[in-house]
């Protein structure tokens, strides 16, 4: 093995990386005289409390160390001041080039004495490698994250503004999470306006030789009901005959090795991870040496990688089961040349981390990577084709069966809807055990998965592996998306059966359409991406999204120079962000009427508000009386009807009296629907709002109330304190803060005074800190 050259050798070092994990990795590996330190990710960027982008100076970002980064920069400057040469070792891809140089800005390094390294894997051999090849840090690598980081904040800071004046406070936009919810709202709507088309898809089952049971189906569905029966008809009587046995030599070839964007997909469909967990869990492989770098377009793999992998297989499976292949990535705007991320070891079988989640993934990609450079398999396919007697009509058949294995060995064999079949010969008669025509429908389109929404932002060149699983996080986070499981819906379908001889005709029922971790938009997706879309077209335009990534592209090649890039953009989107001053609020929440009240002849509209989406009963620029209600999360602004909305109008109901005259109130609040009497609310389900009767939610109400009463040790009013049974013990409260009781103290015996020394003498609770 290469050894590092004597010049570093014999010097003092200090490499520096992002994560403590990365860290004790390396560290490992080089030995004496290099010390290892984080940086823990970012230490400057854009300050958070303006737009930080010096529009009149050329669009200069203006920068600071990160919030809670002081100390990190602190020690690491102490560091850098005590030794011969410090390697910048981030990332290898933009954003890695950015830390870089912000390390080298903040710490005030000098250029004789700093290198910058990267590296594809930690393994002790590309470590060694990157120290002996050093390079200075690529510049036009920075300016394409400058350029992306000072447009994102443009877009962000200049147009959030915008949704809080004509939608509601606290919306925000983005050049990549608006682009991402749109395609959400579009599926919805496309989902929404579909209407299944109904037909018949014919099978039929063939006695052959004691249990063996051969099945077919017709190649093409019949379109309507009254043509299907008339074919069933038609069979009744009818002999099957074997009209052609066919079958043909075939071959199944492997996959590319993992990009990120395809590892995102994979391990959503075989293990149900979501893209963030697959990020975290990756990262956690990278650092400890295990995969090469998890944020890569590219599916090669180096000259190297190919060898192990060869040496690997012919040592397990044999020597034909090897075949060299090169991929070719098929996204025209790949980023740096990276490899696909795959093992550093082939020989290693598990990750060894003993941890469930990391084996799977670690498994997954092995096993993809290792496949990529493994034999085709050999398959034989027969088809089966059987004459109906009389007519033009066939039934068909099909089977696989796999002669050669060859990569399905370390992928394992797919399940389809191929069969073994029997042993035929032409001319035989087959006997037909029943035929049946199914009424099917068609499918609606799919909703989105995280997986499947990755794969259509790469298609359509929108974002790059390092933002997809954050652009998924935050349009999550904020509210325009939701991840969730919906039950499905009951329908009808017919059947038409025969056994050759007589016909029988059912209705059965079947539960269409139920979701598992799908992507959802809100109301609030809604309205601002048609904002956007009539206001802003440029920024939600998917072409011209995809543009800007091949100008940051071009930019990191040294063909585009940032600055003007960013003024050709800001040029045609500030004079748009200042002409939305003229757009009226009422314009871009567009009510929507949805009938008249049967009781007051007055209109009802359903219409998105400051507090999100509402009914309005009357026309607030005619009624001074106008009646809302907010519309709850089962029903949507875009499809809720006059009969969905009238009982929302009828909240608060009253579902009756107390003997002391009170009344009990049922209605819907921010956290749900509830029953109230005076102060005391009960939480009911959706299904009670309209249905729960007085002595149902009375007895829920004095149950809560005495649950409280049992809470309650003392009330000194006089000094507003209580001293309440909590769960982790007796306390003493004022309604704003609490105090435990000191230990040893009977709270029943406490008198006032010596409840109000404890509250004033407890110490101030410490702060959380501000979350991120």
């Amino acid at each position: 093995m290469a050894e590092i050259k004597a010049e570093y050798r014999s010097k003092k070092s200090l490499v520096i990386v992002e994560s403590p994990a990365k860290a004790k990795t390396i560290e490992k590996y080089l030995g004496k005289g290099f010390e290892v330190k984080s940086s823990i990710g970012h230490i400057r960027d854009l300050k958070k409390s303006e737009m930080s982008i010096d529009i009149d100076n050329n669009f200069e970002p203006q920068y600071e160390v990160s919030r809670g980064k002081g100390k990190t920069v602190t020690e690491l400057k102490r560091l850098a001041k005590a030794v011969d040469i410090v390697w910048l070792a981030t990332d290898e891809d933009r954003e890695g080039e950015a830390i870089a140089w912000h390390l080298y800005e903040a710490l005030k390094l000098k250029p004789e004495a700093t290198k910058r390294i990267t590296f594809a894997e930690i393994t002790k051999t590309a470590l060694i490698q990157a120290i002996n090849n050093p390079r200075s840090i690529d510049k036009h690598l920075v300016d394409a994250q400058q350029a992306r980081r000072v447009l994102d904040r443009l877009v962000g800071y200049e147009l959030s503004p915008v949704l809080w004046k004509k939608i509601r406070y606290g919306l925000s936009a983005g050049r990549v999470q608006s682009v991402a919810v749109r395609l959400i709202v579009e599926r919805e709507r496309e989902i929404e306006a579909f209407q299944p088309i109904p037909s018949y898809k014919i099978t039929a089952e063939f006695q052959v030789d004691g249990d063996t049971v051969l099945k077919t189906q017709r190649p093409d569905k019949f379109k309507t009901y009254n043509e299907t029966k008339e074919f069933i008809e038609s069979v009744i009587g009818k002999e099957y005959i074997v009209a052609a046995l066919e079958k043909k030599p075939g071959k199944r070839s492997p996959g590319a090795p993992f990009t990120t964007s395809k590892l995102q997909q994979e391990a959503s469909a075989k293990l149900g991870y979501s893209v963030k967990q697959t990020m975290t869990l990756a990262q956690k492989l990278y650092e400890n040496g295990l995969i090469t770098y998890m944020r890569t377009d590219s599916t090669n793999l180096s000259d190297q990688a190919r060898a192990d992998a060869k040496k690997t297989i012919e040592d397990n499976y044999g020597i034909e089961y090897h075949k060299e292949r090169n991929f070719k990535s098929k996204s025209a705007n790949a980023q740096e040349a990276h490899e696909a991320i795959r093992p550093t070891d082939f020989s290693r079988l598990t990750a060894g981390i003993g941890d469930g989640s990391l084996e799977s993934l670690y498994r997954l990609i092995r096993n993809k990577a290792l496949a990529s450079q493994m034999a085709d398999a050999k398959i034989e396919k027969t088809v089966i084709k059987i004459d109906i007697s009389g007519t033009q009509e066939q039934l068909q058949a099909t089977g696989e069966v796999v002669t050669f294995p060859g990569f399905l060995t370390v992928m394992g064999m797919k399940d389809n809807d191929s069969q073994l079949l029997p042993e035929l010969t032409l001319g035989q008669k087959l006997d037909l055990n029943q035929m049946l025509a199914t009424e099917t429908f068609s499918k609606n389109p799919a909703r989105y998965t995280e997986a499947t929404l990755v794969r259509t932002l790469e298609e359509k060149g929108i974002g790059r592996p390092s933002t997809y699983s954050p652009t998924i996080s935050t349009i999550q986070d904020r509210g325009y998306v939701v991840k969730e499981d919906r039950p499905g819906i009951e329908r009808e379908y017919k059947i038409i059966s025969t056994d050759g001889r007589a016909i029988q005709e059912k209705i059965e029922k079947e539960t269409f359409g139920a979701e598992k971790s799908k992507l959802f938009p809100t109301d609030t997706a809604g309205v601002v991406t048609d904002f956007l879309i009539q206001y802003f077209p440029d920024v939600i335009d998917y072409n011209f999204t995809a543009n800007v990534e091949e100008a940051f592209d071009k930019i990191a090649s040294g063909e585009k120079e940032w600055h003007k890039m960013i003024a050709d953009f800001y040029k045609d989107f500030h004079p748009k962000v200042e002409d939305s001053e003229n757009i009226s609020r009422q314009e871009t929440l567009k009510q929507r009427l949805l009938g008249n009240d049967p009781k007051t002849g007055r209109p009802v509209f359903a219409r998105f508000g400051r507090f999100g989406p509402m009914i309005m009963l009357g026309d607030n620029e005619v009624d001074k009386d106008v009646q809302f209600a907010s519309i709850p999360k089962n029903l949507h602004i875009d499809t809720i009807k006059l009969e969905d909305a009238l009982p929302l109008l009828e909240l608060p109901r009253i579902v009756g009296e107390t003997p002391d005259g009170k009344k009990i109130k049922a209605n819907r609040g921010r956290f749900g629907p509830y029953v109230q009497l005076d102060k005391t609310y009960v939480s009911i389900k959706e299904e009670e709002l309209y249905g729960i009767t007085y002595e149902e939610a009375y007895a829920r109400i004095k149950n809560k109330i005495e649950e409280k009463a049992k809470a309650l040790i003392h009330d000194f009013e006089e000094h507003k304190l209580k001293v309440l049974n909590g769960r982790f013990g007796p306390y003493i409260t004022n309604g704003k803060k609490n105090v435990k009781l000191p230990k040893g103290l009977v709270p029943e015996d406490l008198t006032a005074d010596e409840c109000l020394k404890i509250f004033k003498e407890a110490p101030a609770k410490k702060g959380r800190g501000r979350k991120k």
